[in-house]
């Protein structure tokens, strides 16, 4: 095993001491990494623990938001969520059912975690047919947030209650906290569900490509040991709170760790292959497989880790997270590939090919390239007309389906691909009661302007006009005293609109709490415009220092934040890959032209996603944050095919020149990165296996990325375009200067 790396023969046979102790330590890192990523393994079920899924997960501390929650918590004892509770039948609730409602309300507040003194008087539609009962959840109590599982477990108890009590009326659950349950248990099973068809995806992809029973085992088993490895490191850090684990980040680790693993290991593989036809040494010929596949490898991970490293710019706390998070999944894979994969192959032999073990001949290697030969040809006799037309070709689908690509964001509902309950029962509650009740817009001001804001508050358009509104906060514990000691002078104050004084709240630090009720659906669009119009109104009141937050106030600074990391992040990635591939290929005008051709590439993406996802799966609308999740991964590994094409080009150019080069790269690695790049796709599209639009979207769109970028930008624009300008492409290296 200490032939792991390159050789320098003596006169004696022995190899130089200097050379063996690279060897050593290769294989000491795969001794490690196979402990580690096996012990790792452990830590993959365990992420949801420490995964966090509410606003405080996506919003940065800056958000208006963020800073009205964090004031408003002095006043309240208990953070809670709002939700409702809804008892439905098709028919006018009887008084039985009525009864059957009060005994589930009963049940509801005895539900540990709810926060029973918050909870409403039973609210019943115009029609008779639905009751709805305000239900708020604990979030947080002295300051600690209540964990995600705890928040499931606690509306799950709710429901249950409920339903006990109800009878046969129908009951579902409405509002925010329905809605982030229905959140939450997208991720439940995301370990078992998303992994196990992610690993059933690329096992039948291997099996077609290597065409044996048993090589498949070793890329797959070594990716299933960065899964770990990763697992494990993201486990601690989250759990220490250094990074933010949500459920989308976890979702996208499992598939992109289980994609470019496969990849790393396919252009290992198949450069060892390659090599076993020249050496009869199984040794010798995964040292030489090793040393030409470590720069395209490592430039490869490298590009994409940075890639992923530059969402730390981000203001939203989740883009921060998937950063981290997605780098770490990386660089597990790139050492488990780099260390663990190549010294089990060698230990192997060569049965691992079995049926079609390699023999040496030196040259049966090629047969294989004989598509990719007739392609490569091609593209030299015709490099003017395939680079235009490949050109021309992406430009068309941008245009054609851009107009269709929405991405103004999705309401709450409009979240998933199905209907769970909340959905369902959000549409009801939107149908029979005040949609903007329950969770209001939340207004901190001065204390001494409260009356103005008031005022400035009821006249903004889009606010309910109902009777109180706008009000100041309401007191719990007192208003909860007065309906246990006085009912009805509770009931008679509840109805005439704002409570008196001795019901509000006390400024704390000279600050008051108001709370406005919206006239939308807290989620809708419109509801979001109301908010902007409302923080214009309010910050514009002298000597208030009003700012306002609240649910709808929150979903509009992840939008507003979404589109600024998009506008940031954006040009920082191109920077990064261009440095990298700069220093890669030791050329400026390639890194230029490589790019292009992916950022064209992605361009053609937005355009088909537009389409199909407005005319075939007909999604209401695309996230704020979709197009910058869609840049940085199909930029970061797409260019990754690229990488790998070059520098065998680059190595080619070398002994033949430029055209033929590119004409022998493009032959030689057309089968591997073609294969890598079906393994890829189909490893994203499974991200649509969870329900929810977002990872949907960025599945089909990195699906289809990847393969519009393997089959039309690599396998003919690159190679065309480089074949029609030829050794200019090397310029200002030597390279450009030398006989082609």
């Amino acid at each position: 095993m200490t032939k792991l790396d390159s050789t320098d023969s003596s006169t004696n046979g022995e190899s130089s001491p200097r050379f063996r102790w690279p060897a050593f330590t290769i294989v000491a890192l795969a001794i490690i990494a196979f402990f580690a990523g096996g012990f790792g393994a452990s830590f993959q079920g365990k992420l949801t623990e420490v995964q966090k899924n509410d606003n405080s997960a996506y919003l940065s501390s800056s958000a208006e938001s963020t800073v009205v929650t964090n004031e408003s918590v002095k006043f309240l004892e208990v953070e809670t969520i709002p939700g409702f509770v809804l008892f439905h039948s098709e028919s006018a609730l009887t008084d039985e059912d009525r009864a059957a409602i009060a005994r589930a309300r009963e049940a509801i507040a005895e539900v540990d975690g709810v926060d029973s003194e918050g909870m409403s008087a039973t609210q019943f539609s115009a029609d008779g047919t639905t009751a709805s009962i305000f239900v708020p959840l604990v979030a947080a109590e002295n300051g600690t947030p209540v964990s995600g599982d705890v928040v499931v477990a606690t509306e799950e108890n709710v429901l249950a209650a409920a339903e006990n009590a109800a009878g046969g009326l129908e009951v579902l659950p409405a509002g925010p906290s329905g809605l982030l349950v229905a959140f939450i248990d997208a991720f439940e099973g995301l370990d078992g569900v998303l992994l196990g068809a992610a690993l059933s995806v690329v096992v039948l992809i291997l099996l077609v490509v290597y065409r044996s029973p048993v090589l498949w085992i070793f890329p797959i088993f070594s990716a299933l040991l960065s899964l770990g490895l990763a697992s494990m490191v993201i486990y601690f850090l989250a759990d220490a709170e250094v990074l933010t684990l949500t459920g989308q980040s976890q979702g996208i680790l499992f598939v992109l760790v289980i994609g470019a693993g496969t990849d790393y290991a396919l252009l290992l593989i198949s450069r060892y292959r390659e090599e076993l036809h020249f050496h009869p040494n199984r040794f010798e010929a995964m040292t030489k497989a090793w040393k030409e596949s470590a720069p395209a490898i490592t430039a490869s991970a490298v590009t994409v880790i940075l890639g992923l490293l530059c969402l730390m710019f981000s203001e939203l706390n989740s883009n921060k997270s998937l950063g981290p998070v997605a780098a770490i999944g990386i660089a597990c894979t790139y050492l488990m590939m780099m260390t663990f994969l190549p010294v089990a192959l060698s230990a192997a032999g060569h049965w691992v090919f079995w049926p079609r073990k390699p023999e040496v001949d030196e040259e049966s290697h090629l047969a294989s390239q004989g598509l990719w030969s007739k392609i490569a040809t091609q593209v030299g006799s015709k490099d003017r007309p395939f680079w235009i037309g490949a050109t021309v070709l992406l430009a068309a689908l941008f245009l054609v389906g851009i107009g269709s690509l929405k991405t103004d964001g999705l309401t709450a509902a409009q979240n998933f691909t199905n209907r769970p309950d909340a959905v369902v029962g959000q549409e009801l509650y939107d149908s029979k009661f005040d949609p903007g009740a329950g969770a209001p817009a939340v207004i901190v001001t001065n204390a001494d302007q409260t009356q103005a804001v008031i005022d400035a508050a009821s006249s903004v358009e889009g606010v309910s006009q109902e009777p109180g509104a706008v009000c100041p906060q309401v007191d719990v514990e007192k208003l909860s005293a007065l309906i246990q000691s006085n009912p009805a002078a509770a009931a008679s104050e509840a109805g005439q609109g704002c409570p008196p004084d001795f019901l509000t709240v006390e400024p704390i630090d000279g600050r008051m709490l108001v709370n406005a009720t919206l006239a939308d659906s807290y989620d809708s669009p419109e509801a979001l415009e109301t908010v902007e119009r409302l923080r214009d109104v309010v910050h514009a009141v002298p000597g208030a220092d009003a700012l306002v937050g609240g649910t709808t106030a929150t979903t509009l600074d992840v939008q507003i934040a979404s589109v600024h990391d998009r506008n940031l992040i954006i040009p920082i990635v191109l920077v990064v890959i261009f440095i990298v591939l700069a220093l890669l290929l030791r050329a400026l005008l390639t890194p230029v032209i490589l790019i292009a051709t992916v950022v064209l590439s992605f361009a053609a993406t937005l355009g088909v996603s537009g389409l199909f996802f407005t005319h075939v799966f007909h999604f209401a609308n695309s996230d704020p944050a979709f197009p910058l999740f869609a840049f940085v991964f199909l930029v970061a590994l797409g260019i990754d095919y690229n990488i790998f094409l070059m520098t065998r080009v680059r190595e080619e150019t070398q002994n033949v020149g430029t055209r033929s080069g590119v004409l022998r790269g493009l032959a030689v690695t057309g089968g591997v990165i073609t294969s890598a790049g079906v393994v890829l796709a189909a490893t994203f599209s499974v991200l649509g296996v969870l329900p929810l639009v977002l990872l949907a979207q960025i599945g089909f769109a990195v699906a289809f990325g990847v393969l519009l970028d393997t089959i039309i930008v690599r396998s003919i624009l690159v190679p065309a375009l480089s074949h029609d300008i030829g050794k200019k492409i090397w310029w200002p290296s030597a390279l450009a200067k030398a006989k082609d």
